[in-house]
Parts: C-alpha cells; structure tokens; sequence
C-alpha cells in the first residue's frame, strides 16, 4: 500500500458499499405513483444535456452535472419526488467521421497499418484520409473525446487542457492509446460498435459518482433506437404541420469538405459565428488594361469590393489593393472576370458565382503591385475615372483584398489618401502617377450632427491622425463615426437628399444590385474551422430550416421566458439578445448518424434539432425501453416501436388529443400520459452559458411550438453555468416550522449552548435559502464553513464541556446539509448515527426560532476577546527606538473595560437625524452633501463638526453591512451583562495560566512529555479535554 491513500481508499470502500445500498434498495427510481405517498410534497424533474458518446466522459462534466446532484439532494430532503434522468447522445457526425477516418487508414496503411514516418505523414494525410477532428460540443457539454485533437485514458479523466497534448495524429494511434488490442480497433471502423462500447462504460462511470439517476430511463439516441427514433419522427412531423419547419435556398456556414451545413456543434472552432451580409462592388477595369491582364483581353474584368456601407459609395475616389498580397482573376458565370483574393472566390463559388458549385476557375494569378495604377469605372461616384492604390493595411481574413475608398466618411481610406498625397517617394515607390492621387478630394456624402458633412476629415484633424499606421487613434475615429453616421447620418447626395442613413441603406443597395453594379456576398463573421479542420465558407444551400425568426414564434418564446427562472440577469441577457438576432437554422444533414426526416428521408435530423424536447421521452422512456439503453428489449408495457404512430405520441404527451386508433390498450397508454403529466414541466435544466445562444434557445422554441396553449409545459428554470455564485440579490425568506428546544438545552445558561443551538438554527434558514437559488458555493459555506465556525466557537465558550445533545444534535443537522454535496460520506455518517433508514429519504433539518440579539451579543464577546488580545500584544512589544538595553514592558495584571451606556451627546443628535432620515426615506440615506447641511445648521453640533461627517461615514458603511440596527441609539443587549457572564473566557483568552509539565513514565511510549497551560476555572475533566485536543495520539481519559 503507497503511503498517503488509506482515508482514500476507506472512503471509496465507503462509496462502493453505499451505491451497492441505493441500488439494492432502488433509491432513485421514481414512478408518478410515488404522487399518492402521503410523504410526498411535490415534484422535483432536473435535466443535464447529454454528452455525446464518441468517448469516455471526463472531470469536466462533474461541474455541469453537481447543479443537478446538489438540487436533487436538496430537494429530496425538501420532500419532493425527485427524478433526474440520463440519456446519452449518438446522432451528428463525430462517431460516423471517426469511424470513416480509422477505415480509412485501414484502407491506405494496413492492418495493423505500417503508418510512415512524421514528414511523410504530414503530407499524405492530407491528401489520402479525411483529417478528421470530433471534439464534439454537441448540447454543449465537451468531452474528453476518442480524436486526434483531444484523447483520454481509459484508466483516468483529465482536464480538456490536458487531453489536447496528445500526441498521435491517428485515430488507430489514439484508439491503441486508449489499451485497446489490434483486434477491437478494427471493429471501431464500424459506426455502430461505438454505439455498443462507449455508452455502456459512461453509464459505470456516472454509477462510480453515484449520481441519484433513474437509470432506467435511459437510452441512446438515432434510429438504432425504435423508439427514441419514432419519438423524433414525431416531433417533426408535428413542427411541419404547424409550419415551423421549411425548405428553400439559405445562406448557411457550409463544410466543403463534409458537404454540408456546419452547425455550432460541427465546429472546431468559430461556435456562434453566422454568415455576414456584404455589398460586392463591381469596378470595371477600363482599357488599356494592366500588362498582367493584357491575355484577357476582350473580358469584361472586374476588381470586386465586399462593403458593409453601400450608401457610401458616392463619394468613392479610389480603390485599394495590398502590393504584397496574393490576388487571382476567376470566370464568373456570365463570362465576366472577378479579381479577389482566393478565400473570397472559395465563398463566391459556393453561392452561385460560378458555373460550377464550389469549383473556382481561376484565369489568372497576380500580386497587387501587377495592378497598381490600374484605371477603374466605379458606380455612383461623381468621377468618371478612378484609380487602383496600393494601402499596406488591408487584411486577407476579411472581404475580397479589394478595398474601395470613400475618404470622406471613412478614416482609413482618408489617412491612406493623404499618405499618398503627402508622400512623393510612396508614390514613386508603386509606380503612381500625380494625376491618379492629386485632383481626388473626399466628396459629401451623408451630414452627421457634430462631424460635418465630411465626418473623417473632422475626427481625423481632431484626433491628430498622422498617417495610416496610427491604427489606435484610426479605431477610435472609426468607432466614433460609424454607429452615429448609421443612425443620425443625413444623406445628402440626389435622389436620397434629406432621409436617414438607416432607412436608404438597403434602397440604394437594392438600386446598384438592380442596375448590375452589385451582388449580395456573404463571408464567416469570423473564421470557422470544421472538425475535418476545413475551413468553413458561406453557401446557398437547399435545405430544410426551423424558422426561429418568425415573428409569432419568437413572440410566444419571449413570454417563455419572461417567466422562466435564470437564477442570473447574465443569462436572461443572453437569452434576450439571442432570441433578438435568432433567425432560421438548418435541420437537415447528409451525413453522420441519426433519424430521417419523416416525409424526405435522403435527410437526417442535425443534433442541435433532435435534442430539444426528449426530456418528455424521459417520462416515459422505463415503461417502453425495459430498461435497455437501445431500446432492443421486452417493453414493460408490452408496447412495440412500430404501435407508437403519430396519433399514439399525440395521445400521451397533448392533453386534449383523442384516443388513437391503436392495437393498444387505454390503460397502458393511460399510463404513460400520466408519467409525462405528472412529471411535466422540466423544473431545472443545467447547461453551459455557451449553450444560450444555440441548443438552450431551441430548447425554449421547441417547446413553445409543441404545447402552444400549454404554457405550464413550458420549461421553468435554466441553470447557466460559467457564472459568479456571488451575488448581491436579496435572498428569499424561508418559512419553515419551528423546533421547540429540548428541555435539556432549555436548562443550561448563556455559556455558549443557547448561542450555539441559536446559530445552528440561522445556519439552517441561510443554507436553505441558498440551495433555493441555486447559490451552491454559498451553501457549502453556510452549510460547511460557517458551521464548522460555530462549533469551535462553541467548543472555546463552553467553559464547562460541549452539552452532549448539542454535539449529536450538529453531528446529524450538518450531515443533512451537506447530503446534496456529498452523499456518500453522509449516508455513512448517518449510519453511524443509528439510523435505520437511507439519507436520501431523511428530510430537511427544522429550524427553530433564531434570536438575532443573542447572535449579536456573542459576536460582540468575540470581538470584545479579539480586540484585547491585540491590545495585550501592542503592550508588551519592546517599544521602538536606538537604545538597544531598553527592558521590555512588564506583563500587565489586571484589565479594565469601561461600558458605555449612551453615546456622547453630538453622536446620539447625529444618529437621531440619520434614523429619521432612514425612516423617511424608505430605508435609504440621502447624499453626504444633504446630510452634512442639516448637520452643520444645529447648533450643538457646531464644534463637532471635524467629528461629525466621518462618523456619518463609519455609520453608513456599517448599514450596508450589519442592516438598521447600527442606528439604534441604545444597544439589544446589556454590554456588562455578557461581559461578566464570560468573565472567565475572557480572563482565559489573555491570561495563559501557570505552566505545567506534564511527563509519561510509561517506558517505550511515543508520548514522552508536554506542556499545558492550566487556566482560571480549569478542571480535571477540562485539562483532560484540551491535552487530547493538544495530542490526537491520547486516546484514554484516565488519570
């Protein structure tokens, strides 16, 4: 045995033991029956997204999955029937990818494959295999996943950090990592064995946590399982008859390496990114062309502009192009020919650009230099002839390379502008011409209120811009312009003179596209890489959409949430900004696992789609599956998956739907809506903050769509993670019933056991009201800390020794607050507390009565104690100076404290017009200034007030931490009174005692000798007490 794993090692014995317990006893499996126990209080239904089994799950779930194991616990105590279910999810396209990506290698390198070495690989992986990366994020919880990006060992969990060290570039490397033998990796090459490997073993791993899971409800999901897979089917059957679901060409964030739509959960990285909307500005090469160009003659070429502002391109005086970046001409689908980088042609080819979809034919490749000088025809501008100019600052990442430049409105193109015009030898540099650069002065576009009709002249002059590369002060110009020119921006060109900016801009778009000057382009916000680490484009795709912009759906989903609980404004923030840009989102894939679109089966239902509302296949799941994560067994019921028609799920889970026409009897299918009925609404689903924006709004949605007049189907809370516990909100009032003292405690004086059952008692009611908002670090502090706290204060004021009945009375009420947190231990604890039935049926502690005056009295002991020490140890520090022989003060032998029973006269007059103002003004202060005017203008206070407002000061930070009692003008309690009731703790707590040695004659005994100090009011039992708490090693008590 290694040293140091004993209490490790007893408390696993401990866990192992427990879980056999729950299980044999069936703990956690709940039924609606369980309604009709006379015990029963309500009910409790949590939910966790569920983790995508393309691997084994890691440490990182556990802060995700303790919301729901604290909330159950504490909710089981509170009496409620508690269901929390786990399901496991398979659809999308990681484990497909995975498993195509190892027979692929199969394919290519063997079996077992001769892989070559690292240069070579580097190379042929590319070209030969599909370079897949699965670290899927699907429903938001991240996996320690079976990838080449991200690996865990079987043997044990690590960090997401960690896993992305690993090393192989293989899947058949990372599956022999994983200890699997040359035999069992190759049935990984089949999709489905890693439906039948890696699920069973999450399942015993959640087991080993002991999660207080109704495991029968659990199941896989696609079409391996009948029923999970007729449950989907009917959910979008239903979505399309209520017209949710529609198909039509979109512009989507696409894979062209998958060949399809690459959703948030697809993603490696770029996870919220959509597709952004640019105006393509067509400027006409005009003949002769550049010598570069000169074998195209006869084409109509075109250098191509992405812009965000349209409306701008009056006042256009010249186009930009980097001299240093990579350009290519491609043939358009008419004929004409586009001049843009690569990546912008990659996008343009996808969208219906080119001939051919995804297929850019490139006619020519150039650098910018080659085009400098070039003479262009640019739409709406007031110059016939403009020119191509080099600018050093333009990014390949973003638009087509090709920048067209309105200096009036735009900064950049202003500080560019004049580089030029200032600079000769810049311009000899790239070949410019004086007449290209010279005569071209910014134009009036659009009058912004305090910038002018030329807007970036003004803030460029007023900021100090020198030259193109002062890029902060060109970002802080532009961020001054740009939202105030959109929304107070007048135009003041012909034909728009006199309207806003924000209501012509897409008019004057619309115009240029009409006229053939434009196109709608679209690019990645940002850049998104596909877990096949391709980087994603924008692409016109036909598909089938959930239209989540459709005005009357957001609308009912916006009253969802105006009533669900968040615990967080953070989060209710997210939701409202998300359900403000939130428009359609692709259902429909071609590859990967799952189900079929019902009525279009060349398509299969994404993951982010197929999610959003099997928490109601949770309530019925144990009474179809039997207990079989696929759902291959004898259903209880006797109910099989081809009798569950569209009319059979619309009996069970719709109130008001008649019995179906179906070869099953009521009573059974009575049952299952019962199951739904009485666990429906979810009441806590726990997620990730970054799941808001996608799978935790669709959640909402879908659920507003499947029980429209059902609002109380409607999910009740969402637990967003990634957020401060912390908070300042009021917390709720707990009224629970009181515990009468014993006749025991009632007996004893205020030595300590009044105070410390009274403080238990404020523990209980705190920790209560923390575990109701779901505040869980605030829990374990009320509920662990500041009660281990009480205890050893308790333990120092009991001059006498620890009441008995206090000690036991601690031991249970603490084991039943820390239950949510750690079951395990607890139920332990509590067997070794005699009692006979599990924790997890026990209920919440009872509170009795808390005297607030009391608390406060012992608090005042403590730092009544706490100050003198501070003042004993300042009095017999040497005192500070050169002489070095100074004798160090002599040790005191007496104290004295004065009590004072008022205040002096100018404190009680200032804290009398501070209450009346605290009365007045509904518990609120007013302004130092109207505090210290009314004070000043009373005459007793006049020589006080030096005195005066820092007292204010002192009084008002005070309030806001210990409430209006710090007004009073008398204290609750009487100060001498405790002071001389813990005469002897406070003698103790300054006055050492006399020094006793104390030696062991017991030869060969490891307790040789010690010291102890014996105090005023000391005892036998006293010493003995404290010399076992001095050395754990003493075990007898006998003198």
């Amino acid at each position: 045995e290694r040293k140091g794993t004993a209490k490790v090692d007893f408390l696993k014995k401990i866990e192992k033991e427990i879980q056999q317990k729950w299980d044999t006893e069936k703990v956690f499996e709940v039924n609606a029956s369980d309604l009709e126990k006379p015990t029963c209080k309500g009910k409790y239904f949590v939910t966790f997204p569920y983790p995508y089994m393309n691997g084994r799950l890691h440490l990182g779930h556990t802060f995700s999955l303790s919301k729901c194991e604290f909330a159950v616990g504490y909710q089981r105590l509170k009496g409620k029937s508690c269901l929390f279910p786990f399901g496991l999810h398979c659809t999308g396209m990681p484990i497909k990818a995975c498993a195509d990506k190892l027979k692929r290698e199969i394919e290519v390198y063997g079996c077992p494959p001769d892989f070559p070495d690292e240069e070579e690989e580097e190379e042929e992986i590319n070209v030969k295999t599909e370079d897949l990366i699965i670290k899927d994020k699907a429903k938001g919880k991240k996996l320690s996943v079976v990838s080449e990006s991200e690996f865990v060992s079987a043997d044990y969990f690590q960090s997401k950090a960690a896993a992305k060290t690993g090393s192989s570039k293989y899947q058949w490397g990372i599956m022999k990592s994983l200890g699997l033998s040359n035999e069992e990796i190759v049935k990984f090459s089949e999709a489905e064995h890693w439906l039948d490997y890696f699920p069973p073993l999450a399942v015993q791993d959640l087991k080993r946590m002991g999660l207080k899971v109704d495991w029968r409800r659990s199941f896989i999901t696609t079409d391996v399982n009948p029923y999970y897979d007729s449950f989907v089917r009917w959910q979008f059957l239903t979505l399309r008859e209520r017209n949710k679901i529609k198909f039509g060409k979109r512009y989507t964030i696409y894979s062209p390496k998958d060949g399809q739509p690459c959703m948030d959960h697809d993603r490696q990285t770029g996870e919220g990114v959509g597709p952004q909307e640019y105006t393509l500005i067509k400027l006409k090469v005009l003949e002769p062309y550049p010598s570069k160009l000169s074998g195209l003659k006869g084409k109509n070429i075109f250098l191509v502009a992405a812009t965000l502002r349209p409306e701008t391109m009056f006042g256009q005086t010249n186009c930009w192009v980097r001299p240093d970046m990579k350009y290519i001409g491609f043939e358009t689908m008419n004929g004409d020919i586009f001049i843009c980088t690569q990546r912008a042609a990659r996008n343009m080819s996808y969208q219906g650009f080119t001939k051919d979809n995804g297929v850019v034919p490139v006619v020519k490749e150039l650098m910018g230099e080659e085009i400098l000088g070039a003479s262009l025809s640019a739409p709406l501008t007031s110059y016939k002839m403009i020119y191509v100019l080099p600018m050093l600052t333009i990014k390949e990442d973003k638009g087509t390379g090709v920048v067209t430049s309105v200096p009036s409105d735009a900064p950049d193109d202003l500080a560019a502008l004049r580089d030029l015009k200032k600079k000769q030898a810049l311009r000899a540099k790239y070949g410019i011409r004086d007449d290209m650069v010279l005569p071209f002065e910014p134009v009036p576009v659009i009058e912004i209120p305090g910038f002018g009709n030329l807007s970036a002249v003004t803030v460029c002059d007023e900021l100090k811009v020198q030259s193109q590369n002062d890029r902060e002060k060109l970002a802080e110009a532009k961020e001054k312009l740009y939202l105030k020119g959109f929304y107070d921006g007048v135009m003041l060109v012909d034909g728009f003179k006199g309207q806003k900016v924000q209501d012509v801009k897409k008019t004057i778009q619309k115009k240029m596209i009409d006229a053939g000057d434009a196109f709608i382009y679209m690019e990645p916000e940002k850049q998104v890489m596909s877990r096949s680490s391709d980087e994603c484009v924008v692409a016109l795709c036909d598909q089938w959409y959930l239209d989540y912009g459709e005005e009357n759906w957001k609308k009912q989903t916006s009253q969802c949430l105006r009533n669900l609980e968040t615990f967080c404004e953070e989060t209710r923030r997210n939701f409202e900004a998300t359900l403000g840009w939130l428009q359609e989102h692709a259902c429909s894939r071609t590859y990967g696992l799952g189900t079929r679109l019902p009525w279009d089966e060349q398509w299969l239902i994404e993951s982010l789609s197929d999610s959003t509302i099997y928490m109601a296949f949770y309530t019925v799941a144990h009474l179809l599956q039997g207990g079989n994560l696929r759902g291959q067994a004898e259903s209880p019921l006797g109910i099989r998956p081809q009798q569950m028609a569209k009319e059979v799920w619309d009996y069970v889970f719709f109130k008001e739907a008649p019995f179906p026409k179906a070869q099953i009897p009521k009573e059974k299918l009575d049952q299952l809506k019962k199951e739904f009925e009485f666990w429906y609404p979810v009441d806590l689903r726990v997620s990730g903050k970054d799941l808001v924006p996608n799978h935790l709004s669709y959640y909402l949605y879908n659920h507003v769509a499947m029980w429209p007049e059902q609002s109380e189907k409607w999910p009740a809370a969402v637990r967003a993670n990634g957020h401060l516990l912390l908070n300042s909100e009021k917390m709720s009032k707990s009224t629970g019933n009181f515990l009468t003292l014993t006749q025991a405690i009632d007996k004893f004086s205020a030595d300590g056991n009044i105070i410390f059952n009274i403080e238990m008692n404020a523990g209980i009611i705190k920790t209560d009201q923390n575990y109701e908002k779901m505040m869980f670090k605030e829990a374990l502090k009320t509920g662990f800390f500041e009660f281990q706290a009480s205890k050893d204060k308790y333990r120092e004021l009991a001059i006498e020794g620890m009441h008995r009945d206090l000690v036991f009375r601690f031991i249970e009420v603490q084991t039943l607050l820390l239950t949510p947190f750690c079951p395990h231990v607890c139920e332990h604890i509590w067997t070794l507390l005699g009692k006979p039935d599990s924790v997890m049926n026990a209920s919440w502690p009872l509170a009795g009565p808390v005297d607030e005056a009391l608390i406060r009295s012992s608090q005042y002991l403590m730092e009544v104690a706490h100050d003198l020490r501070l003042r004993l140890k300042s009095y017999l520090m040497p005192a500070k100076g050169k002489k070095i022989d100074r004798q160090p003060p002599q040790k005191p032998s007496h104290c004295t404290i004065y009590v004072a029973k008022d205040y002096p006269s100018w404190q009680h007059t200032t804290l009398s017009v501070l209450r009346d103002h605290f009365e007045a003004n509904s518990g609120k202060l007013p302004d130092n200034k109207v505090i210290a005017s009314e004070l000043g203008s009373l005459p007793e206070l006049k020589k006080y007030m030096k005195k005066v407002m820092p007292f204010v000061a002192m009084i008002k930070e005070n309030l806001e931490k210990m409430g209006p009692c710090v007004l009073d003008l008398q204290l609750e309690f009487d100060e001498q009174a405790v002071l001389m009731e813990n005469i002897v703790y406070l003698t103790n707590s300054l006055e050492p005692g006399v020094s006793v040695s104390l030696v062991n004659p017991q030869p060969s005994n490891g307790h040789f000798s010690t010291k102890i100090e014996i105090r005023q009011g000391d005892n036998r039992d006293s010493i003995i007490r404290r010399l076992m708490k001095m050395d754990r090693g003493i075990k007898g008590t006998s003198a």
